[in-house]
């Protein structure tokens, strides 16, 4: 597991075509993919499953939310090879009306992070005038306030297709867990990637 997600940067690609749920590819930064995400539809409880390759022969993690259509949901990052428990992320309900937030949690539960959208200004111009304006997240650890930057997420300017850059170079302690950061890549994309 920990050399599929070894690397500083990767790409989340939805694919194109898919006519219910929703399916991302996680390309390297040699464009290799190193995992294929499904989302299955119409489920009242979130379900996403991460495998090694889309023919779907090894399933690497599991993410799931904690209750049935939950505005602030969180969401259980379970290695599907151990079955230990990564770490969680949680909505930031409320907030993320204007502007997307997310808390990162470890095993236990206890908040370790931010995922936040990069201005409030950008984000209402996002949600109230065009959805052409690329979304963009930072990453602090412990917390926006107290903590530092230590990586980015960052949607390319693509009208067709969703396509997000995930950097974690500047994480080289790798606080932010790969599993989870992958993991969070996805619930952006799959999530707050409906908006566009």
């Amino acid at each position: 597991m920990s050399e599929l997600f070894s690397a500083e940067r990767y790409l989340v690609r939805r694919k194109v075509f898919k006519l219910a749920g929703g399916a991302f590819h996680v390309y390297d930064p040699q464009g290799n993919v190193v995992a294929y995400s499904e989302q299955k539809a119409f489920k009242l409880k979130e379900d996403i499953r991460v495998f090694a390759d889309e023919a779907k022969t090894r399933e690497l993690l599991v993410i799931q939310a904690r209750q049935i259509m939950d505005f602030s949901a969180a969401y259980d990052v379970t290695d599907a090879m151990t079955g230990e428990k990564v770490g969680a992320l949680r909505r930031c309900g409320g907030k993320s009306i204007l502007r997307d937030e997310w808390t990162i949690l470890d095993p236990s539960d206890t908040a370790v992070g931010t995922i936040i959208e990069d201005s409030m200004g950008y984000a209402l111009i996002r949600r109230f005038l065009t959805n052409l304006v690329p979304q963009k997240y930072d990453v602090f650890f412990p917390s926006v306030t107290t903590g530092q930057k230590i990586a980015n997420m960052d949607q390319q300017f693509n009208p067709f297709v969703y396509k997000l850059d995930v950097d974690l170079s500047t994480d080289p302690a790798k606080q932010f867990d790969r599993r989870l950061a992958i993991s969070a890549a996805i619930l952006l994309a799959a999530i707050e990637g409906r908006q566009n």
